[in-house]
């Protein structure tokens, strides 16, 4: 079975230390259910520290995503993957360079912070609330777009939210 091309990513933080990484693999753009899912819980995960988010969940992405990096065409994350307009770079921009820059990534922030005007707001379902979407290995337009496509009437996508819930809920 060829494992599909698409993920959606999360942490959750646990107060012993330890994070829980969900990744859904999807094929297509408007399904609303992952072909598959991966767990992965890091016993110890270092400390959080401004400024450097990434340093906190990269590793955590890296272990679930790593083993399935040749056969991943595009990754979505939950945050920002340029911090601002000349590209100072966020998770998800550390993620697409400890991915070779071979696997696309897509940054999809529920907030917008001073700094993020340039990335592209989405508007979804009957929520006046956008989404703000940025990218590395693809053009940003496309991934707004791909992010629209996706399945779910509400503003968060349906396998945002299920990612995010897969993540939290008990191992």
């Amino acid at each position: 079975m060829t494992l599909p091309e698409l993920a959606c990513t999360d942490v959750d933080y646990h107060p012993d230390g330890s994070a829980r990484t969900a990744a859904l693999l999807f094929g297509n753009w408007s399904d609303a259910r992952e072909a598959r899912a991966i767990l992965h819980t890091s016993p110890q995960v270092a400390a959080y520290q401004p400024r450097a988010f990434y340093l906190r969940e990269l590793p955590c992405l890296l272990a679930a995503l790593e083993p399935l990096a040749d056969q991943l065409e595009v990754v979505i994350i939950d945050g920002y993957v340029t911090l601002d307009a000349a590209g100072r770079p966020g998770l998800g921009w550390h993620l697409f360079r400890a991915l070779g820059q071979r696997v696309a990534v897509i940054g999809v922030a529920k907030t917008a912070f001073q700094g993020s005007a340039h990335a592209l707001p989405v508007e979804r379902g009957q929520s006046q609330r956008p989404l703000f979407v940025t990218a590395a290995g693809l053009e940003p337009a496309q991934a707004a777009s791909f992010i629209r496509q996706m399945a779910g009437p509400h503003r968060l996508p349906t396998l945002l939210k299920r990612v995010d819930q897969a993540c939290r809920a008990a191992p």
